[in-house]
C-alpha cells in the first residue's frame, strides 16, 4: 500500500529571528511563524487533505505549529526532535563551521550528522510502517528534515533546494519500506 508523509518544519521562533541555534533547546513561536503555521493549515484545508494521523517533534515550537495547521490529536515523538548541537546550543549561529557539520558537534556533546539522520529514519520509518490509514503529517524541524532527505536522496524526483524555509512541507510517499521525495511545498509568506 501506498502512503503520503506530509513532513512538515515549524513556524519562525525567536531564536529564528536572532540566529541563534535551537536544537534541543526551544523557543516560542513569533507572531510570523504563527502566521505562517495559519498559512500551511490553509494549504491543507483548501485541497481537502485530511490525516489518519499526526506526530510532532516533543519541542514546544513543532507541537505550537502542528496545533495550528490541524484541530486533529497527535503523538509528540522525541525521534523527531531538532539535531542535538550541545554545547553549540542557544548559541549564535556565527560560531557554526562550514557545511557539512559532519561529527563538529561530537566532541561538545552533541549529535554527529549520521546518528542524527538515523535518528530521523527510524522514527519516521516505524511511523509509516506502524500507522494505519495512508495520509501522515509529522511536525519536525529544518536540519533534522535536510537530514532525513539526505537519506533518501537517490530517490528524490524534485531538484534539492538550499535551505528548507519555516512551514516547507515535503511530501513523500512511501511504499515497500522506501520514501521518494515527490514535492516541495513552499508558501508565500511575504505579506506576513
Amino acid at each position: 500500500m501506498t502512503k503520503t508523509l506530509y513532513l512538515m518544519r515549524h513556524g519562525e521562533t525567536l531564536f529564528n529571528q536572532l540566529h541563534k541555534k535551537q536544537g534541543w533547546c526551544d523557543s516560542p513561536l513569533t507572531a510570523k511563524g504563527i502566521a505562517q503555521a495559519k498559512i500551511a493549515g490553509a494549504y491543507f484545508k483548501q485541497r481537502g487533505i485530511l490525516f489518519d494521523a499526526c506526530y510532532s517533534s516533543t519541542s514546544e515550537r513543532a507541537c505550537d505549529t502542528l496545533e495550528l495547521v490541524t484541530e486533529q490529536p497527535y503523538q509528540r515523538l522525541k525521534g523527531l526532535k531538532e539535531w542535538y548541537f550541545g554545547l553549540f546550543e542557544g548559541q549564535d549561529e556565527v560560531l557554526n563551521p562550514k557545511l557539512p557539520y559532519g561529527d563538529f558537534f561530537v566532541p561538545y556533546g552533541g549529535e554527529g550528522e549520521l546518528e542524527m539522520r538515523q535518528r530521523l529514519n527510524q522514527t519516521l520509518s516505524k511511523v509509516m510502517a506502524e500507522t494505519a490509514g495512508t495520509t501522515i503529517l509529522a511536525v519536525s524541524h529544518g536540519a533534522a528534515i535536510r537530514g532525513f532527505m539526505r537519506v533518501w536522496e537517490e530517490y528524490t524526483t524534485v531538484p534539492p533546494t538550499n535551505r528548507l524555509p519555516n512551514c516547507c512541507i515535503a511530501r513523500f510517499t512511501y511504499e515497500d519500506q522506501k520514501f521518494v521525495l515527490e514535492e516541495m511545498i513552499t508558501h508565500d509568506f511575504s505579506e506576513i
